[in-house]
């Protein structure tokens, strides 16, 4: 594992240890001390063993055979010398009288169990008080566990359970190497605990937790007598909702919903308290398809602690158990079975895959996306796209005309979608059990052929002056286009003599006699699927941003973030989601997402898909590790529906280095090759890389389009010259124009102008290189100060050469303020103003900042990708967006995820060879198409 707080870690990290505990509420994470004295059930920070007197009463035989072996006894050593076939009678009775008496003092019991590796003493306070589970308040008769019937044949249990007969005093270790394997005996299908509760294999029973703690939930899969004589189970235990990654958003799962794990140990078989009825029911997002049985417990998904996964149930896992005597009921198993039938006959052949990007600014993400889908062979295309920027909806527009683009903020977004739901219910498009009441009270019954010309004739009877025709409906929208602050559902109207500069906004409860108009709009709008209604997105792609947990909000509400209205858009975009109901969902995110408030919102986010009955995984992925020469960390969220695959992680690409600080807890979320992996990765890019090709140009270049200066020098620049055809895989239809766009810088101003020009160019080059600055001749000499033997340096215009700002930027300890990017670095992360008065954005050798174009290939933007608006407004895009390139390997993984080829529960691959190989794809197809 990386260490905590690390500033920098590779992107090869260790193989984590599969920890036996969940992350329960309390803490999450647990240091190695901690987990290796966890006896049974995964347990949080600090938690002691409550089922001490347990281990005690099944490991007595052990310490009274001892104990007996150990008194002087002169009589019995003289017959033992004289008859062999008495002594192994004595032998037996001697066994026979250790298995009655079972009673030790408690401090006796304590030194026992602590001598043993499978369980931590408690603490004196922490003992049960419980006369049900404490083993004193008992008496010996009452407390008898014992295995009952005859034992697994030796031959069948030595092949089910090979590692529990190994050679004596071979050392063994369980999977995760924290624990040595308890030899066994000989195995059992039944015991009987307490005297009274018989279980059998594969039953699901409540484990004794620690005091104050609600039981431990597990199913029994072996039962065997250890070779010391203790009695034990193995234990594979189902979380709690809090006892996962959700922890503290537990509220948003069904209290009665459990998640299986793959996580065993072996516990005392007194620790086992009463057995459980837990139905196993079919994953659905649709609640009203499947009915949960009487039961104590459900259960429909696989928790796996690697990627914080959660995803449907195997199919063999519910054969197993019906099997094996599981107390679930066959019948919710072969609800299961027809379930995963469904699946199989899913249509996945479907010409076309439609993706909504929410809050997609210039739509980087979809673009991506469909960029590595359709490498894969999956015809993604992004169908609508939501934005309040307008300037991003004007870029996506232009490089996306097959794109309905909606300039409007999500939450009317999502009220416009609820309303035009009910009117296709209205207009008999959609099924449905009854009218929408308001639009049955708005639209009046049809007179005659009911046509609205009549109506509007009526209009002129009663009023004087001019009539208004309305001619045709050519937009919809929710929200306040007037800006009347009155929010409600608005249509655009044209009206008939009169030109498109005369179209209005008019909200349709003051169209009620235009019911003919309005239905032929929303007929063909229908039709051609202008809106997506349920069940028309297969993908649903975004990034809701959450400024309320942005390190520069000094105001962070840390106890309630959903309080904050700047983290709501988080809640908007679940709420999509549940009303879409897509195949598939991919959420894009900062860092902070898990580690501000110890994570609340992403485990809010996960604690939203989960409870919408998707599979869900979490991952981290650094852009320099997929082919970019910047760091740039992001939190990624895939969804899918239980008839999908669970899309899973690229391991990345190139070798870098990647920064920044992650919770400990979600280090196993990054992802990452494991140490030890013999695959040689691509040399990480550096700044050179990506943009030395490009033309030199002044700070006051205004030039939107000029053409290239020179070829290509490095394959990421060939890459990035590629047209969209050719970025797709598919042949060239025509000669791209040479043309560049968006290499202009934004104008510093002439004080900024006069600094740059003062500031060398050389590697790491900044402010301190001005005079009149030196570094703290103390101990700290990372500070600035003034050095009081140079004279201040003023401007033409009066201003100091180095401004106090600069000085003064993080106490003095920064060295950004008006600092030069290298040739040979890798820049940390591209972000959305370009100014130089905190941050490192000048170019290496040119008195100006990075330009747009500059930027956006530090983003992965195919130069072709051409954006709108002012100057500023253009880095804004730039600086917001998803990578490119990572989203590319997301679409990679989509594709062959939705075409059945990802492995079930593997939450990692590995991406083909020199991926995304664009210009062996394209030699490929122009071979095949001149054949």
């Amino acid at each position: 594992m990386a260490k905590r707080n690390s500033s920098s870690k590779s992107v090869t990290k260790r193989t984590p240890k599969v920890e036996a505990l969940p992350q329960a509420a309390a803490a999450p994470d647990l240091n190695e001390e901690e987990v290796s004295s966890s006896p049974s059930k995964p347990r949080a920070v600090g938690e002691e063993s409550a089922v001490a007197k347990r281990v005690l009463r099944s490991r007595s035989v052990t310490k009274k055979k001892q104990e007996v072996e150990a008194q002087p006894q002169e009589e019995e050593e003289e017959e033992e010398s004289s008859s062999p076939r008495k002594r192994r009678a004595e032998e037996e009775e001697s066994e026979m009288a250790k298995l009655k008496s079972r009673s030790k003092s408690v401090t006796e019991k304590k030194r026992r169990v602590e001598e043993q590796p499978q369980a931590a003493a408690p603490k004196e306070e922490e003992e049960s008080s419980s006369p049900r589970r404490a083993v004193e308040k008992k008496d010996d008769d009452e407390e008898d566990s014992r295995f009952v019937g005859e034992p697994v044949p030796d031959l069948e249990a030595r092949q089910r359970w090979p590692k529990r007969y190994e050679e004596k005093g071979k050392v063994i270790k369980s999977k995760d190497e924290s624990d040595e394997i308890i030899l066994a005996r000989r195995h059992y299908t039944q015991a009987e605990v307490d005297g009274q509760i018989l279980y059998n294999l594969y039953d699901d029973a409540h484990v004794k937790a620690p005091e104050g703690m609600p039981s431990y939930i597990g199913k029994i899969v072996e039962m065997f007598e250890a070779v010391d004589g203790g009695f034990y189970f193995t234990a594979q235990w189902y979380y709690r909702a809090e006892d996962t990654v959700i922890q503290n958003c537990h509220n948003l799962i069904d209290n009665k919903r459990v998640f299986y794990s793959e996580i065993q140990n072996d516990n005392p078989l007194d620790c086992l308290i009463e057995k459980l009825t837990i139905a196993r029911i079919p994953l659905d997002v649709d609640p009203a398809n499947r009915t949960i049985p009487n039961c104590d417990y459900y259960c429909d998904m696989l928790y796996l602690l690697p990627y914080s996964t959660f995803v449907k149930l195997p199919t063999e896992e519910r054969h197993s158990s019906c099997e094996a005597s599981s107390t679930i009921s066959c019948e919710c198993d072969m609800n299961g079975t027809e379930q995963e039938e469904d699946f199989k006959v899913q249509d996945h052949s479907k010409t076309e895959v439609s993706l909504l990007d929410l809050y997609s600014g210039c739509g980087a993400m979809s673009t991506g996306l469909c960029l590595g889908a359709n490498l894969f062979g999956l015809h993604l295309v992004t169908r609508w796209a939501v934005d309040l920027n307008r300037y991003a909806c004007e870029s996506l527009r232009l490089n996306h005309p097959e794109t309905e683009v909606r300039n409007e903020s999500a939450e009317d977004f999502l009220l416009l979608l609820e309303e035009w739901e009910k009117l296709c219910c209205y207009f008999s498009l959609l099924k449905s059990d009854a009218v929408p009441q308001v639009y049955a009270d708005l639209f009046v019954a049809d007179d005659g052929d009911g046509s609205d010309e009549d109506n509007n004739n009526d209009e002129a009877d009663d009023e004087d002056g001019e009539v208004f025709e309305v001619e045709k409906i050519l937009g919809i929208c929710y929200g306040d286009p007037n800006e009347t602050k009155q929010r409600e559902l608005y249509l655009k109207v044209r009206w008939k003599g009169y030109g498109a500069d005369e179209d209005t906004w008019e909200p349709i409860m003051g169209l009620g006699n235009c019911v003919k108009t309005i239905k032929e709009f929303v007929t063909n709008g229908y039709r051609s699927k202008v809106l997506p209604l349920p069940g028309d997105v297969d993908v649903i792609c975004g990034g809701p941003p959450c400024q309320g947990i942005s390190g520069f909000n000094r105001f962070r509400n840390k106890e309630n973030p959903l309080d904050d209205d700047k983290n709501k858009q988080l809640i908007v975009y679940m709420n999509l989601v549940q009303h879409l109901k897509p195949r598939y969902v991919l959420m894009e995110n900062v860092v902070d997402l898990v580690k501000f408030a110890n994570g609340f919102l992403g485990r809010y986010a996960l604690g939203r898909l989960i409870g919408m009955n998707y599979q869900v995984r979490m991952g981290m992925m650094a852009a320099g590790a997929y082919g970019l020469p910047q760091f740039r960390m992001r939190v990624f969220l895939w969804g899918a529906q239980p008839t999908e695959n669970l899309p899973q992680f690229p391991l990345p690409t190139h070798d870098v280095v990647v920064r920044g600080v992650i919770p400990l807890e979600f280090e196993k979320n990054t992802v990452a090759h494991d140490e030890g992996h013999n695959l040689k990765l691509e040399e990480k890019l550096l700044l050179k890389d990506a943009i030395s090709d490009l033309p030199a140009v002044e700070n006051n270049e205004c030039r939107d389009e000029m053409p290239y200066s020179g070829p290509p020098q490095t394959e990421f620049q060939k890459l990035i010259r590629l047209g969209r055809d050719e970025l797709l895989g598919l042949p060239k239809q025509e000669p791209l124009e040479c043309v560049l766009y968006d290499h202009r810088p934004l104008a510093l101003n002439n004080d900024d102008y006069e600094r740059v020009c003062e500031i060398p160019q050389k590697k790491g080059a900044n402010f301190r290189d001005l005079p009149g600055v030196r570094i703290c001749s103390d101990s700290n000499k990372n500070k600035v100060e003034w050095d009081p033997d140079v004279e201040r340096v003023y401007l033409k215009s009066g201003k100091p050469l180095v401004p106090d700002y600069a000085m003064s930027f993080v106490n003095g300890t920064s060295s950004k303020p008006f600092a030069r990017l290298w040739w040979d670095e890798t820049v940390p992360t591209v972000v959305t103003r370009a100014e130089p008065h905190n941050q490192a954005i000048l170019h290496p050798v040119q008195n100006r900042v990075l330009t747009i174009r500059e930027n956006a290939r530090l983003q992965g933007f195919p130069d072709c990708y051409k954006l709108c608006g002012p100057v500023k407004e253009r880095y804004i895009q730039v600086g917001n967006a998803v990578a490119v390139p990572v989203a590319r390997a997301l679409g990679y993984a989509l594709g062959s995820a939705f075409q059945g080829s990802s492995g079930v529960n593997e939450p990692v691959f590995r991406l083909p060879p020199k991926f995304p190989n664009i210009s062996g794809v394209c030699s490929s197809a122009a071979s095949e198409d001149d054949a």
